[in-house]
Formats: structure tokens, sequence, C-alpha cells
């Protein structure tokens, strides 16, 4: 905020004719907001629940203000990523800000006249992880053949049920197969393995990600239903890599009290700083939690429960955090 407001005192402070030689300090202010860098990374594109924040038909305090004043770093979860050996970006999950999301990622790192993701990776389908390949559709981009990863019952939902089906048939994207634990190869410095996860399937499975760069590696578990109910030991998923981007919709539960939390499981933020409380501080820090529901006081940076989850050792997702892979 303190630099758009530098950019527009700056035009006041000029006449007409001094305006002129303002403007470029004005673009390089606005350029600068985008992080530039060669390096292969993995950048944090937002970090709320599926339905965003403020959250339809909610009254309570989370979203009162927000409604008057909309929080631009409120975005649905997604990660970037930035492969330095090729220059190309990818999107994980295509969330409802989109347009926004792959405005930043084409902004970031290395410059590219390419305005779409040189591939999306989708973990199921539920809205705030696919529902943004409608951006590439007829009614706004008609992109080209933007490549999209899924597995084969997410594959199957996008080919024959519409509207996604209009985007295959159009070509404005190509599916790409991927199967539980095989190996992607992007090229030679990035792989990337998807997991299989338990969670809510009704129109495809579910997974995670490894996503292993030419030095270091992440976890990306945005859903999931609860560590126990996994086949894969989560604490030794989380020794395997660097970085843990995990699951933490729900603070505590405590939060949601007008539904039944019973019908959407979520490890409780509180269950995995348990889970995980013997691990030591290096693998501790290796955890950054993401994925918060509109109820979640953790996505306050501000409140109690985020700084308590910071004094256990762990760390709190934030938008534009970047991670250097």
């Amino acid at each position: 905020m303190t630099k758009y407001f530098l950019a527009v005192s700056l035009i006041f402070l000029y006449s007409c004719t001094e305006q002129k030689a303002v403007e470029p300090v004005i673009e390089e202010i606005i350029k600068s907001e985008a992080p530039k860098t060669n390096v292969t990374s993995l950048v944090i594109l937002g970090t709320i629940q599926d339905a965003g924040a403020p959250h339809i038909a909610c009254k309570k305090a989370c979203c009162a203000d927000l409604f008057e004043n909309p929080d631009k770093d409120k975005q649905v979860i997604s990660l970037g990523l930035l492969d330095r050996s090729t220059g190309k970006k990818y999107l994980f999950d295509a969330t409802p800000d989109m347009p926004r999301q792959m405005k930043y990622l084409k902004e970031y790192g290395t410059v590219s006249d390419n305005e779409m993701a040189d591939g999306i990776f989708l973990t199921h389908a539920h809205i705030g992880h696919y529902a943004g390949l409608m951006y590439l559709g007829k009614e706004a981009t008609d992109a080209k053949e933007v490549p999209v990863y899924a597995m084969p019952r997410m594959k199957e939902f996008l080919q024959n049920d519409g509207p996604w089906s209009q985007l295959v048939i159009r070509k404005n994207i190509v599916l790409n197969a991927m199967q539980n634990e095989e190996v992607i190869h992007l090229s030679n410095e990035i792989e990337v393995t998807p997991l299989l996860v338990p969670h809510r399937d009704e129109y495809s499975e579910t997974v995670g990600f490894r996503i292993t760069g030419p030095n270091k590696s992440a976890l990306f578990i945005p859903d999931i239903d609860k560590w126990e109910k996994w086949e894969k030991n989560i604490i030794d998923e989380i020794k395997k890599v660097d970085y843990a981007f995990l699951d933490a919709t729900f603070y505590s539960g405590v939060e949601l009290n007008n539904r039944d939390i019973t019908q959407i499981p979520h490890p409780f933020i509180i269950e995995s700083m348990e889970k995980f409380k013997d691990l030591s501080t290096e693998e501790k820090s290796k955890i950054i939690f993401i994925h918060f529901n509109h109820t979640n006081p953790v996505a306050n940076s501000q409140s109690e429960a985020a700084k308590h989850v910071i004094e256990q050792g762990f760390r709190v997702g934030k938008i534009y955090d970047v991670f250097d892979l």
C-alpha cells in the first residue's frame, strides 16, 4: 500500500508537464511488486480455502469488513513454480483467483511473453482447485492448448462433463494423464510426483504433490481428511523434503459452529501440532500451514493463534512467500 500511495502522491506533486517524467518512476514502483528471480523456486499465490474470504453469506466478524474492504492478499490456495533451466512456469491448482495469480506468475522470475502458465497441475475436483479453468474458455481468454495435468478420474470428469468438456473439445486445454506415484519429468531440474490422499472424492480422486528441484524438494497437500487415514506416514514424508505445505483448513473446529464438522474432515492445526510436537526444530520449520478457512484465526497473521503456531516452531503460509528449490 505504501508503494501505491507514493505513486499516487507523485502524480499530484507535479504539474501536467512534469508528469511525463514521473510516469516511468510510477511504472517501476508497480513492477517491483512482483519479485524477479532466476532461481528455480516455488511461490505461494494464495492461502485461503476454496470459497475464499469474504465467504458467501458469512455473517461473522471474520468477513464483515472484507465485504466492504476486500483484501487482495486473501486469495485461494495455489503454488507457482519457476523452472530456471527452461524459464517455464507452472501453477498448482486452478483457483477462482487464477487471473490474478497467473498474471503474477507471468511477471515472477525470468521475463516471458507467455501470458499463460506452461502447465497446470490439479489436485482434485473441489471448486477452489479446478474452477479457475473456466477462465481458459471461449467466454474468457479462449486459450490455446494449455497443458493440464490430471489423475484418471479427474481427467475423465473434465472430458465428459460440461462446461469443462468444452475446454477439451475446443482445445483450450490439453489433458495430460497422471498416475499415482509416477514421476513427471518437467525438465532436467524438475520432477513432480502425484501422491493419492484420502479426501471427499465425489467427482475425482485427490492428490498431493512432491515437487523436486535441483537442490531441494517440497510436499504440497492442500486437502486431506486426517493424517491417520493416509496409508503413508506424514512424519516420514516430511523428513524426505525441505518444505511441507500442509492442509490447515481449521484451527480447532470450534470456529465452525454452524456446520457438522464430521462432514468436512480436515486435520485441525491443533491436531497437527500435537502430532508433530516431537519433531526436531529443523523438521518443524519445514512445515508451512496453508488452505485456511475464512473462519480460521490463523488467516490473520496478527492473531494469537498465528503467533502460537509460530512459537511452537511451525510456519504460517503467506502469499508471495518464495522457497528456493
